[in-house]
């Protein structure tokens, strides 16, 4: 053990500040996936007790809406306000989300048991750091599918439900940028505000600590990378996709397993950093402690808003199916990013025997993905020409 991790490791653990497991590295990856799953379980419980429990302001708000709507508004009748229905939700998409095996990639098993080095964690970090310049976007685009032109079911609260969708969408969005104030004197001035420590400020923290150069930083994207910031863009704002289709895929499909890949990637750095004597710290691995820390938060509050525009289970086939669309994209992804770090190909999402409830049940990404290729600018990509001619998807159809 090495003096430069006296931040990150201490007498082999790791730190609170550092990861809520402080025995990460006793673990192997299908036990860190569990105990995110266990942890996401009991955090939304507890949250839909404070739902239920009066006194807490959740219960304030929903019981102040509730009063609000006539006794034959649908509003009554959501998932929210009938017992068991909304734990009973969330149990079947957090399984559905969980059990899919884009949380097993290859990519994360193998960097989270120590099996890349120095360089190939440079190749992956200027690869990756493309999908975190995007993903925040995809949560704007996502807002403005609410708004008081849509079709809502709630009568004089159709506006307060948006707001609400607005606001916890909003705050994914605050946390990206690093400026989540709510009072007037708490506000920055200009100067603070535009130097905001941004997801971006954080991650090019990482290239500090593995030596990347600044002109070295930003890179052309890889083909899978392209395709899964494309796949994002077109699922949050595209109207082929509805507005429930995109509030569940910026949330659900796109917060629930990121702590559990994080943590594979946190854990997997800080190995080869101890074995390589790599003078890495928290700061420098900041980007991936924060995304730990709070996006169980995100993924509980996008859940319950979600519920709010779910009617039936035919609801909650679409929104599984807008999960499906999201991680496949990141499946191929990572697939393109393993063959760009370690120089190899692992099998694709096609080659794996996919079950059946994870196979896309139309085919409006197909066109839309192909159509949206043709718009990139070529320089953005790796052979970009040949990228936007690309007529294939890395989707698997039922």
């Amino acid at each position: 053990m090495t003096q430069f991790y006296s931040d990150l490791v201490v007498d082999g653990r790791l730190p609170a500040s550092v990861h809520p497991m402080p025995d990460l590295l006793d673990q192997s990856a299908e036990q860190v996936l569990a105990a995110f799953r266990d942890s996401q379980r009991a955090d939304f419980s507890a949250i839909i007790g404070d739902v239920n429990r009066p006194g807490t302001v959740l219960h304030q708000v929903f019981a102040e809406l509730k009063q609000r709507a006539a006794p034959d508004n649908p509003f009554h009748r959501v998932a929210l306000f009938r017992d068991g229905a909304l734990e009973r939700m969330f149990l079947d998409l957090h399984d559905h989300v969980m059990s899919h095996p884009v949380w097993r990639h290859p990519f994360f098993v193998r960097v989270f048991d120590g099996g890349i080095d120095v360089d190939g964690l440079r190749r992956f970090s200027t690869s990756y750091f493309n999908q975190i310049k995007n993903t925040r976007q995809c949560v704007a685009m996502a807002i403005g599918r609410f708004h008081g032109l849509m079709d809502l079911p709630y009568g004089g609260l159709n506006e307060r439900v948006a707001e609400i969708t607005q606001v916890s969408l909003a705050q994914l969005v605050a946390d990206e940028y690093g400026v989540g104030a709510h009072d007037v004197e708490d506000y920055p001035d200009l100067g603070h505000l535009f130097r905001s420590r941004t997801h971006i400020v954080l991650y090019r923290q990482l290239f500090d600590g593995l030596g990347i150069a600044a002109d070295d930083q930003d890179q052309p994207m890889l083909w899978g990378v392209a395709d899964n910031v494309l796949i994002q863009r077109l699922v949050a704002g595209d109207p082929a996709f509805s507005p429930l289709e995109a509030l569940s895929s910026v949330g659900l499909g796109m917060e629930w397993g990121v702590p559990e890949f994080f943590s594979l990637l946190l854990g997997g750095m800080i190995r080869v950093g101890m074995r390589d004597t790599l003078t890495l710290t928290a700061r420098d691995l900041e980007v991936f402690i924060a995304h730990v820390r709070y996006d169980v938060l995100h993924a509980v509050s996008v859940m319950l808003v979600t519920s709010l525009h779910m009617k039936d289970d035919s609801d909650v086939a679409v929104v599984k199916n807008a999960c499906n669309t999201l991680m496949a994209g990141r499946y191929a992804m990572m697939g393109d990013v393993y063959a760009h770090v370690f120089g190899e190909s692992c099998p694709a999402l096609a080659e794996i025997g996919l079950e059946p409830r994870y196979q896309l049940t139309d085919r409006r990404m197909e066109a839309a993905l192909v159509a949206a290729r043709q718009t990139i600018a070529a320089k953005r990509v790796v052979r970009g020409d040949k990228y936007r001619a690309r007529t294939d998807v890395p989707l698997v159809f039922a």
